[in-house]
C-alpha cells in the first residue's frame, strides 16, 4: 500500500500519542496500519526520485498526466517553475509538477509572479519533509519517554522502530546530518540557486535556515534511536567523525549549530553508557569487538589542536572510558587473558590522565551545559541529555578505579591553590571561568564539583535515593585546606538543596555532626566575630575600618547561597524551626568595608526568611530598619549638608566604579519580596514612598547609562525596578479622592512632608502619561525588538533575563492602561493617556504589537494582545497607522501564526486568560463593531482600502486568521483541547455576519460551494451526543455553546439569504436538506404557494433525517441540581462560627484542620455550583438558537420544504412534547411554547391556504375537500400533549395563559369561579377587571403577531425592490420605537438630538402617491395601489415616533431646550399638512382601529405642541374642532359607542359642515355639555353592569352572554385625550356662565365608574373652573 502523505500521517501520530486523552481503539488501530505503510518511506527518508530525461521531455510537452488524476495542461510558467524546481532541488520532474499542483490547492497561484510559485511550491516541500521528519521524532519520543500510554502499543512501536533501524534508517539519518549541510541540491543548494522560500503563512525563510532545522530534527532523532537499538560499530565510528565535524565547524553564535553538535555528542554517550549498564547478554557489548575497541580507543585517545573539537572529544572519551571501565568489571571474572585485561586498565588510565589534564569536566559543563543552545533546546532533550549526564557521572563517581583518580585530583587541588588568589575589587561570580577572570584554569577537582552542581540544578529530583552521590558529597566535604575547594563544595551542596528532600539533607549535613569545619556554626560565628571586630574599630580611635579578607567573603558568599536554597525549599512547617535567630545576617549590612557582593549574598539569604511565617517576616522588616542602610530621599533642588553613605552612596560611588551592583538588586529584591507580603494597604503605600523615589530617581533613572562589567546584572537590576514598578501598580488602586488630592496640591515638591503626602502609584502613572523616565526607560526596552530579543535569548545566557523584562514591561504598560483614563480627565493637558503619548510616535506602538511573533514565552504573547485591544479601542486610526508604516502585513501574518500555532498544541490550558488562542478570537469579535477600517478587518484580510462591505474574501491566496478559522472548523480537531477555541470562533462567524459591514462578503463566502459551511457541521458538530457532565463537564458546556452559536448562523442565514441568487439560494437548500430532511429540488419552475397536499417529490433516494428534532433532543435534558445556596451550606459547615472563634481566640491545630476542611467543601461546592449555573446559560443559549432557526424556517423558507403539514406536525408534537417533560424547566417551557403557536400558526395558515395558488376566485369546492389535514390520532396526541404542558405544576400562570388561547377573559373566568374568590367584594373593580383583560389582549397580541408573520412572509415572496425598501424601512422604525420606548425620556432624547426627526420629514414616507396614467397597466396600477397603501401603513409608526417626542415637552428642564423640541415637531407638523389634514378630516362615524389610532396620535400630538404656534395657516384648530362636533353629535345612547366606536354605523347629520367648520364659543359649550353628558352616562351603565356581575348566578344565560360580549369591547376613550383650546377674542360672560356648571359637574366623576385615571382630567377641569370664575369677576 501507497504510504500515506506527510501530513496525514503527522495528524495520525499527532493525534493517538500526543493527545491528553489516552488514544482510543479505532486511533491505536489507525496509527498502526499508518506505521507500517510509512515504513518505505521512513526507510528511505527523504530521499526522493531525481531528474530523469523522458520525465523532463514530458513537462516540456505541456502536458502531465499524474497518478489517480487526469492529464494536467501546462502553460509557459509552469514548465519554467517545475523545471527551475527540479534543478535546484534535485527532483523529479513529474514529482514538481505535482508540487505545484497541490501548491495551487493550498493557496491558489493564479495572478502570482513565477518566483513567488516557485518559493511556494518549494516551501510546500520542505513542510512535507519536516511532516515526515516530525513524525518519526514523536514516534521514537514516545518509546523512549514514559508518557503514560499504553505498554502493548508502545512495544509495538519499539518493535516497528527496531525493525527500520535494521533496515538501514539509522545509517539513513546519520548520512543526512552530514549531507544536507553541503552546497549542492540536496543539500543547502548551489551559490546561485534561489535561497529563499514561503513558509506556510507566506513569509521568507531563508533554504539554509529550514535544511538547519531539518539537521537538527535527525540528530534529536539519532539520540534517541540510541535508546530504542544500541548502535553498531560502524555507525558508532561513522557518528564520531560527524561529530569532529560538526565541533570543527560550529559557531557559539549559531544556537542551531551548536545543538546539532549537541544531538551528535549525546547520541554517542547515550549509546555508551546503555551499553555499560546493559545486564542483557544477548548482545555483546562494543568494546568486545577488539578491532573496534582497539580502533576506536586510537581515535578517542588522539588529541588536536581545535581546543572546542578536543573539548567533545573529550566528553566522548568520559563515556568511553567509563563503558571500558564497566565491561572489563563485567568480564574480570570470566576473562582468562591478564595480559589482555591488563591492556584494557592501561587504557583506562591513559584516558583518565587525559581527562583529568584537559579537564573535559569544565567543557562539559561551560561549553555544552550552561550554554544558551543547551537550555533552549526542546525540553523533553534536554531532559534526556541531562539524565545521562546524570548516570554517566554516577558511573563515574562510584567506580574504584574513579574514586582512586578524585583522591588524587583532590589532594593535588587542595595543595596547588593558594588561599586568597582573587583580586579584592572582584565580585565573585561562581560562573566565571579561569580564562574570564585571567586566572589559571581550574583544578579538575574543582570543575567535577561544579560539574555535578551543575547536573542536579537542572534536575533536582535525580537527587532522590542517590546514595552514591551523597557519598561522594560526604568525602568532597572533608578536610578543605583551600578557599576555592570550599567554595566549590559549597556551590555543590547550594544546587543540592534545589529540592525538599535535598534542602533536607544538606541541612542534616551541616549540623556539625558530619564535617569538622563546614557547618551552620562556622557561618554564623563567622558573622557575628566580623561584627564584633568591625565595632571595636569603630569605637577605637582609627578612622578606617579594616579591610574584609577576600577568601572569607568569597566562603561566606557560598555559606549563604547554601542557606538561602536550604530555606527557599525546605519543608513548610520544618524549616520555621531551623534558624531561630537570623539576627547576624543582618549586621554587617551598614558597614562601609564589606563587599557589595557580600552584602548582595546576606540579604540574597534573608529574602529566603520572608515567606517561612509572618513572625519572621516583620523581624525581617525590624531587623532590616534597625541595621541596612537607610534610604535618603533628597527633595528636588535640595542638597545634603553632609555625606551619608547609605544606599544611593554605595550605588553611584562603590558600586558604579566597580561596575557591579549586587548590593542595590539585593536591597531591591528583598524590598520588593516585603512590599508583596504585605496585606495592609490602607495607607496607599506612602510609607515606601522613600524606597520608590530612590527606585524610581536614582537607579532606573540612570540605568541605560551606567557601565555593567557583567551584562546579566543590567538585566538583574532592571528585572528589580520592573517588579518594584508592578507592585506598585498592583497592589495600590486609585480612587477620585486621591486624584483631587494630587490634583489640589499640584506643582513641584519642596519637602519632605509633600513627598510623604504623594502615592508612588500615582507618581508612575503620571511619568508615563508625560512620557518621562520611567517611560522612556521602559520604552526602550521594548524598542530592543523582536528579532533582537530572538537572538539573545538563543545564543546568550543572559537572554532569559531579558525575556523576563521584557515581559514585566509590557505587564507595566497594561496596568498604566487600566489607570491612566480616569487620571487624564482631571489633568490635562500636561498629563493624557497613554495611547495619545505612544501615537507620537508610531514606532513605539509598532514594537509593543511585534511582540505577538515571540513564542518562546506565551506570556509575552498574551501582553502584546491585550495591548493590541487596549489599543484598538482607543485609536480609532489604528490601522492606518499600520498601513501607513508597511507593517499591517507581518501584523496579519503574525496573529495568523500565534493562532494557528494554538490550535496545533496539544497542551491543555486551564485558565482561559492565559490562552492566546482565546485573546486573539475575543479581540476579533470585540472589534467588529467599532469604526472601519478596525483590527478585525486588517487581521480577517478584508479590504482595508476601500469599501469593508464590497470585499472578496479569499482565505486560501491570502494567509490570515480567517484561514486558519475556516481551516480548523473545517476539521474540527483535538475538539477537548480546542474546545473553546471552536466556541469562539464560531461566535466570531456569527457576529461577522450580523455585522451590516462584514455581512455581504462573510456570507458570500460561506455560502459557496467550496465551503458549504451552514450546512456542513449539522451533522458532525449539531447531533453528536454531549460529553458526560461527570467526566468533562467543561467540554459539555462549550459543546452547547457551540452548536448555539452554529444554529444562530444558520438562522441568520436562513433569514437574510437573498434566493434570487443561484449561490445563496443552493446554500438555503443545503441548510434545509441537511436540517429539516428533504427539501424540493426543483423549486426554479415550481410555485411558491404549493399547495401542502401536493408536494414536488423529485428525489428516489431515502428520506433525510429530521436532524431539528435530534438537536432538541440534543437539548432536552435535566440540569443539575443549584436549590442549595451559599448562605445554606456555610450554616450546614458552621463555617461562620469557626471563623468568628478563630478571630477572638486561637484555634487548636485539630480545629484548624476542620475549618481548612469546611473551607475546601464550600470553595468546591461553589465551584460546582458555577459550573452548574454555566451549564443550564448554555443549555438556555442552545435551546433559543434552536426556536431561531425552526422559527425563521417555517415562517420564512416553508415554501422550499416537502411536505410541510407533516413537518409542522412533527415539530409542534416535539415542542409540546418537550414543554410538557419534567426535565423541562420554565424558561425552557417559555422557548418552546413560542415555537409550539408558530407551529399552531402555521399549521392554520397551511390548512386554509388556496390549493391552487394566489388567486382565491379559481378555488373550488375540490380543491377544500382535497386540501390535506391532520389526522384524528395526531389532534388528540397534540391537544393530550397541550393540556399535560398547561396542567404542570412546574409552569407558571404566565405559560399556562400563553398555550391557552381561550375566548373567555381571565376576569369574567374568575367571576364565574367562586372558589377561587376571597369573598372580598371590594375587589371587583373596574380597574382589576380592565388590568386583566390588558394583560390577556397583550398575550393575545403577541400570539396575533406570530400568527400574522406568516401572512407577510408569503406578501414577500411577492415583493419588489419597493417591497425591500419597505420592510427595511418597517424595521427601521420599529427599532426607533424600541428605543423610545425601553429607554423612555433618555431614549427620546437620543433619538431627537440624533436628528430622525429631520430624516423622517426628508424621508418622503408620509407622502401619498399620486393617481397614476389611465393608459398604465392594470398590474402597474396594482403594484402602485399596493405602494400608495404600504407608504399609508408607515404612517402610524411615524406618528407614534413623534408623539414620543412631545412628551420631552413636559420633562425639558430648561425653557430653550423645550422651545427647540416645540418647534422642530411644529415644523414637522407643517412640513406634512396634507397628512395631519387628511386624518383629521377622516369620518369618524366609519373609522377602524387603524384611522382612529392616527387620530388619536395626530390629536395628542396637536395638543402639546400647537398651543405655542401664534400663525394657524395649516388650519388645524378648525379640523379639530369639527372632529370633536362630529364626534359628540352622535347618539351616546349605549355603553357599546364607548366600548367599541369602530361599531358605529350612525351616520353624522350635517356633513355640510364635516369640512372647515369655524368654532363658536356656542358651540364648545355645547361640545362640553355632550361630553359630560356621555361620560355620566357611561359611568353609570358600568356601574350598574358591575352591581350585575356580583349577581351573576341569578342572571340568564342570555344576560351572561350581553356582560361577555360588553366585556369584550375595547376603550376609545384614553386619559390622555386632551386637547388644548386656544382663547377667543369674543365676549366671554355669556359663555362662563354655561360653562361653570359643566365643570362642576365633571369634577364629580369618579374613576371607579369611569374605569380610567382621572388625576389629569381633574386638574384641567379645575384649571379651567379657575379661569371661568376669574373672567366671570372680571
Amino acid at each position: 500500500m501507497a504510504p500515506p502523505p506527510p501530513r496525514e500521517l503527522l495528524a495520525v501520530v499527532e493525534a493517538a500519542l500526543l493527545s491528553p486523552a489516552p488514544p482510543s481503539p479505532a486511533q491505536r488501530v489507525e496509527l498502526l496500519h499508518a506505521l507500517r505503510d510509512a515504513a518505505p518511506a521512513f526507510r528511505e527518508l527523504l530521499s526522493y526520485p531525481g531528474p530523469k530525461a523522458s520525465d523532463r521531455t514530458q513537462v516540456e510537452a505541456k502536458e502531465v498526466r499524474l497518478p489517480d488524476m487526469p492529464p494536467i495542461t501546462l502553460d509557459d510558467t509552469d514548465v519554467q517553475t517545475a523545471l527551475k524546481l527540479s534543478d535546484e532541488l534535485n527532483l523529479n520532474e513529474i514529482e514538481c509538477v505535482r508540487l505545484l499542483v497541490s501548491a495551487n490547492r493550498e493557496w491558489v497561484l493564479y495572478g502570482r509572479e513565477p518566483l513567488e510559485i516557485y518559493r511556494l511550491a518549494a516551501g510546500l516541500w520542505y513542510m512535507e519533509r519536516r511532516d515526515l521528519i516530525t513524525s518519526l521524532y514523536i514516534l521514537l519520543r514516545s518509546v523512549v519517554l514514559d508518557q503514560g500510554l499504553d505498554a502493548d502499543l508502545m512495544y509495538e512501536i519499539q518493535s516497528q522502530m527496531e525493525a527500520l533501524f535494521s533496515d538501514g534508517l539509522r545509517q539513513r539519518i546519520i548520512t543526512l546530518v552530514k549531507e544536507l549541510n553541503r552546497e549542492e541540491p540536496s543539500g543547502i543548494g548551489r551559490p546561485s540557486s534561489e535561497s529563499y522560500v514561503l513558509d506556510f503563512r507566506g513569509a521568507l525563510v531563508e533554504r539554509r535556515a529550514i535544511v538547519s532545522r531539518e539537521r537538527l530534527s535527525l540528530s534529536h532523532c539519532l539520540a534517541l534511536s540510541a535508546l530504542i537499538k544500541l548502535m553498531g560499530p560502524k555507525e558508532v565510528k561513522d557518528t564520531f567523525s560527524i561529530l569532529k565535524g560538526c565541533a570543527a565547524e560550529v559557531n557559539e553564535n549559531t544556537s542551531v549549530e551548536l545543538q546539532i553538535t549537541y544531538g551528535v555528542l549525546f547520541s554517542l554517550v547515550v549509546t555508551f553508557v546503555s551499553d555499560a549498564l546493559s545486564t542483557s547478554h544477548e548482545k555483546a557489548s562494543l568494546p568486545s569487538d577488539s578491532s573496534f575497541r582497539r580502533e576506536f580507543h586510537e581515535l578517542v585517545t588522539r588529541t588536536c589542536n581545535n581546543t572546542t573539537v578536543e573539548g567533545f572529544v573529550g566528553i566522548v572519551r568520559l563515556a568511553w572510558t567509563v563503558l571500558l571501565m564497566l565491561t572489563q568489571d563485567q568480564n574480570s571474572a570470566r576473562d582468562s587473558v591478564i595480559n589482555a585485561s591488563s591492556g584494557v586498565v592501561a587504557d583506562i588510565w591513559s584516558c583518565l590522565d587525559i581527562i583529568c589534564r584537559l579537564n573535559a569536566f569544565e567543557f562539559l559543563r561551560e561549553r555544552v551545559m550552561q550554554t544558551a543552545a543547551y537550555q533552549n533546546d526542546d525540553d523533553d532533550i534536554v531532559y534526556m541529555y541531562t539524565g545521562y549526564a546524570h548516570k554517566l557521572m554516577m558511573c563515574f563517581l562510584s567506580h574504584p578505579t574513579c574514586r582512586d583518580k578524585i583522591k588524587e585530583i583532590k589532594e593535588k587541588a587542595m595543595n596547588a591553590l593558594s588561599p586568597y588568589a582573587l583580586p579584592r575589587d572582584h565580585r565573585e561570580d561562581l560562573n566565571i571561568s579561569g580564562e574570564q577572570t585571567g586566572q589559571p584554569t581550574k583544578q579538575p577537582f574543582v570543575s567535577l564539583l561544579e560539574l555535578v552542581g551543575e547536573i542536579y540544578q537542572k534536575e533536582p529530583e535525580l537527587v532522590h535515593g542517590n546514595e552514591e552521590l551523597w557519598t561522594f558529597v560526604v568525602y568532597a566535604g572533608e578536610d578543605h585546606t583551600n578557599t576555592r575547594t570550599l567554595v566549590a563544595f559549597l556551590g555543590l551542596l547550594s544546587t543540592l538543596a534545589s529540592s525538599e528532600v535535598g534542602a533536607a539533607k544538606v541541612y542534616e549535613l551541616l549540623q556539625g555532626k558530619v564535617y569538622r569545619s563546614v557547618g551552620w556554626n562556622t557561618l554564623f560565628d563567622c558573622l557575628s566575630i566580623y561584627e564584633e571586630k568591625f565595632k571595636k574599630s569603630l569605637q577605637s580611635a582609627t578612622s578606617m575600618l579594616p579591610d574584609f579578607p577576600e577568601g572569607d567573603a568569597q566562603a561566606l558568599v557560598a555559606y549563604l547561597a547554601v542557606l538561602q536554597k536550604v530555606v527557599e525549599n525546605g519543608n513548610p512547617s520544618e524549616r520555621r524551626k531551623w534558624f531561630p535567630d537570623i539576627e547576624p545576617l543582618f549586621k554587617l549590612l551598614s558597614y562601609e568595608n564589606v563587599p557589595p557582593y557580600l552584602k548582595g549574598a546576606l540579604r540574597n539569604s534573608i529574602t529566603a526568611f520572608v515567606k517561612v511565617s509572618p513572625q519572621l517576616k516583620d523581624a525581617v522588616w525590624s531587623y532590616l530598619e534597625q541595621y541596612d542602610l537607610p534610604v535618603v530621599t533628597v527633595s528636588p533642588g535640595q542638597h545634603t549638608a553632609t555625606q551619608v553613605y547609605d544606599m544611593r552612596f554605595e550605588l553611584n560611588e562603590v558600586e558604579a566604579r566597580r561596575e557591579s551592583y549586587p548590593s542595590t538588586i539585593s536591597f531591591l529584591n528583598l524590598v520588593n519580596a516585603l512590599i508583596a507580603e504585605e496585606r495592609n494597604i490602607s495607607d496607599k503605600g506612602r510609607r515606601f514612598m522613600g524606597i520608590f523615589k530612590f527606585v524610581y530617581e536614582d537607579v532606573f533613572g540612570p540605568f541605560p547609562q551606567r557601565a555593567y562589567g557583567d551584562p546579566r546584572e543590567k538585566w538583574e537590576l532592571a528585572l528589580a525596578c520592573l517588579e518594584h514598578f508592578r507592585l506598585v501598580l498592583r497592589m495600590y488602586d486609585i480612587k477620585d479622592d486621591d486624584i483631587y488630592a494630587a490634583f489640589s496640591t499640584f506643582g513641584p515638591s519642596t519637602s519632605n512632608a509633600s513627598i510623604e503626602k504623594q502615592l508612588p502609584v500615582l507618581e508612575l502613572v503620571k511619568d508615563f502619561m508625560c512620557g518621562k523616565v520611567a517611560f522612556r526607560n521602559i520604552m526602550n526596552i521594548v524598542l530592543v525588538g523582536v528579532d533582537t530579543l530572538i537572538n539573545e535569548r538563543t545564543t546568550q545566557t543572559y537572554g532569559i533575563l531579558l525575556e523576563k523584562t521584557v515581559h514585566l514591561s509590557l505587564e507595566i504598560f497594561i496596568l498604566v492602561m487600566e489607570r491612566d483614563l480616569v487620571l487624564a480627565d482631571v489633568f490635562r493637558p500636561l498629563y493624557q493617556p497613554l495611547d495619545v503619548v505612544l501615537s507620537q510616535n508610531h514606532r513605539q506602538i509598532i514594537a509593543l504589537l511585534e511582540f505577538v511573533r515571540y513564542d518562546y514565552l506565551p506570556e509575552i504573547q498574551q501582553c502584546s494582545i491585550k495591548i493590541m485591544g487596549i489599543l484598538s479601542s482607543r485609536i480609532v486610526g489604528l490601522v492606518q497607522l499600520l498601513l501607513k508604516d508597511n507593517v499591517s502585513k507581518s501584523v496579519i501574518e503574525d496573529y495568523a501564526a500565534c493562532l494557528e500555532y494554538r490550535f496545533d498544541d496539544f497542551q491543555v490550558i486551564e485558565n482561559t486568560k492565559d490562552d492566546v488562542g482565546v485573546l486573539i478570537l475575543q479581540l476579533l469579535i470585540d472589534n467588529i463593531c467599532r469604526p472601519a477600517p478596525n483590527i478585525t478587518h486588517l487581521l480577517l484580510r478584508f479590504d482595508v482600502n476601500g469599501p469593508i462591505e464590497r470585499t472578496v474574501l479569499k482565505p486560501k491566496s491570502h494567509y490570515s486568521c480567517l484561514k486558519i478559522i475556516l481551516d480548523n472548523l473545517e476539521k474540527v480537531t483535538k475538539p477537548d483541547i480546542n474546545a473553546l477555541l471552536h466556541e469562539f470562533s464560531f461566535q466570531l462567524l456569527y457576529e461577522l455576519c450580523l455585522d451590516p459591514l462584514t455581512c455581504g462578503p462573510v456570507m458570500d463566502l460561506l455560502s459557496t460551494t467550496k465551503y458549504q459551511f451552514f450546512s456542513k457541521h449539522v451533522e458532525t458538530i449539531a447531533v453528536s451526543p454531549l460529553p458526560k457532565r461527570n467526566i468533562n463537564q467543561a467540554l459539555r458546556i462549550s459543546t452547547l455553546h457551540q452548536r448555539a452559536w452554529l444554529l444562530k448562523m444558520l438562522a441568520l442565514a436562513l433569514h437574510v439569504s437573498d434566493i434570487s441568487s443561484s449561490v445563496y439560494r443552493e446554500a438555503v437548500l443545503a441548510i434545509l436538506n441537511d436540517t429539516f430532511g428533504h427539501c424540493a429540488e426543483n423549486m426554479k419552475n415550481a410555485s411558491m404557494f404549493q399547495s401542502p397536499g401536493t408536494p414536488i417529490n423529485t428525489s428516489n433516494g431515502p428520506m433525510n433525517r429530521n436532524k431539528v428534532l435530534e438537536l432538541l433532543e440534543v437539548v432536552q435534558f435535566r440540569c443539575p441540581d443549584t436549590s442549595m445556596k451559599y448562605p445554606q451550606l456555610l450554616s450546614n459547615l458552621r463555617v461562620e462560627s469557626k471563623m468568628s472563634q478563630e478571630l477572638h481566640t486561637q484555634l487548636s491545630e485539630s480545629e484548624k484542620g476542620e475549618l481548612k476542611e469546611s473551607f475546601h467543601h464550600m470553595l468546591k461546592w461553589a465551584w460546582r455550583y458555577n459550573k452548574n449555573l454555566e451549564e443550564q446559560a448554555a443549555q438556555l443559549h442552545m435551546l433559543t438558537s434552536w426556536s431561531q432557526t425552526v422559527e425563521v424556517a417555517v415562517s420564512r423558507r416553508m415554501s422550499l420544504l416537502e411536505d410541510r403539514s407533516q413537518l409542522l406536525f412533527e415539530l409542534l408534537d416535539a415542542s409540546l412534547g418537550a414543554t410538557s417533560s419534567p426535565d423541562c424547566s420554565v424558561k425552557m417551557a417559555y422557548i418552546l411554547t413560542n415555537v409550539a403557536l408558530t407551529c399552531m400558526a402555521k399549521l392554520r395558515d397551511e390548512r386554509f391556504v388556496c390549493p391552487t395558488g394566489a388567486d382565491s376566485d379559481a378555488v373550488t369546492c375540490l380543491d377544500i375537500i382535497s386540501a390535506k389535514q391532520l389526522s384524528n390520532a395526531a389532534c388528540n396526541s397534540l391537544l393530550f400533549k397541550l393540556i399535560m404542558a398547561i396542567t404542570r405544576n412546574e409552569s407558571s400562570e404566565t405559560l399556562r395563559r400563553r398555550i391557552h388561547d381561550s375566548d373567555v377573559p381571565p376576569s369574567v373566568i374568575r367571576f364565574l369561579l367562586l372558589e377561587e374568590q376571597d369573598g372580598d367584594d371590594d375587589e371587583l373593580t373596574l380597574q382589576k377587571v380592565l388590568k386583566e383583560q390588558s394583560e390577556l389582549a397583550r398575550a393575545n397580541f403577541a400570539i396575533i403577531r406570530k400568527d400574522a408573520q406568516a401572512v407577510i412572509d408569503l406578501d414577500m415572496s411577492f415583493s419588489s425592490e419597493f417591497s425591500q425598501r419597505f420592510c427595511t424601512a418597517d424595521a427601521q422604525f420599529s427599532l426607533l420605537l424600541r428605543i423610545s420606548h425601553h429607554y423612555g425620556k433618555y431614549g427620546s432624547q437620543i433619538l431627537l438630538s440624533m436628528g430622525a426627526l429631520q430624516n423622517l420629514s426628508s424621508c418622503n414616507l408620509l407622502g401619498y402617491q399620486k393617481k397614476g396614467s389611465s393608459r398604465l397597466n392594470s398590474n402597474v396600477v396594482k403594484e402602485r395601489a399596493v405602494e400608495i397603501d404600504k407608504k399609508r401603513s408607515l404612517t402610524a409608526p411615524v406618528l407614534r415616533i413623534v408623539t414620543s417626542f412631545t412628551s420631552l415637552v413636559d420633562s425639558a428642564d430648561f425653557l430653550e431646550v423645550k422651545n427647540k423640541i416645540v418647534r422642530e415637531i411644529v415644523d414637522f407638523a407643517k412640513q406634512n399638512q396634507s397628512i395631519f389634514n387628511s386624518i383629521l378630516r377622516e369620518n369618524i362615524s366609519g373609522a377602524n382601529a387603524f384611522t382612529l389610532e392616527r387620530l388619536n396620535m395626530v390629536v395628542s400630538i396637536l395638543s402639546k405642541v400647537w398651543a405655542y404656534e401664534e400663525n394657524d395657516e395649516c388650519s388645524y384648530v378648525q379640523d379639530l374642532f369639527s372632529m370633536m362636533h362630529s364626534l359628540f353629535s352622535l347618539d351616546f345612547g349605549s355603553l357599546n359607542l364607548i366600548q367599541s366606536p369602530n361599531m358605529i354605523e350612525i351616520s353624522v347629520g350635517d356633513n355640510s359642515e364635516h369640512g372647515q367648520q369655524q368654532p363658536t364659543l356656542q358651540m364648545v359649550s355645547d361640545l362640553l355639555n355632550s361630553v359630560t353628558l356621555a361620560l355620566e352616562r357611561v359611568g353609570e351603565e358600568k356601574y350598574l353592569l358591575l352591581n350585575k356581575v356580583r349577581d351573576l348566578n341569578e342572571l340568564s344565560r342570555k344576560e351572561v352572554d350581553e356582560i361577555i360580549k360588553v366585556c369584550m369591547k375595547q376603550d376609545c376613550i384614553s386619559p390622555n385625550d386632551n386637547i388644548r383650546k386656544r382663547a377667543c377674542a369674543e365676549d366671554l360672560s355669556s359663555f362662563s356662565d354655561e360653562l361653570l356648571p359643566i365643570l362642576e359637574r365633571l369634577e364629580n366623576l369618579k374613576e371607579d365608574k369611569v374605569g380610567c385615571n382621572l388625576k389629569l382630567f381633574h386638574r384641567s377641569v379645575s384649571t379651567l373652573k379657575e379661569t371661568t370664575v376669574r373672567s366671570m369677576a372680571m
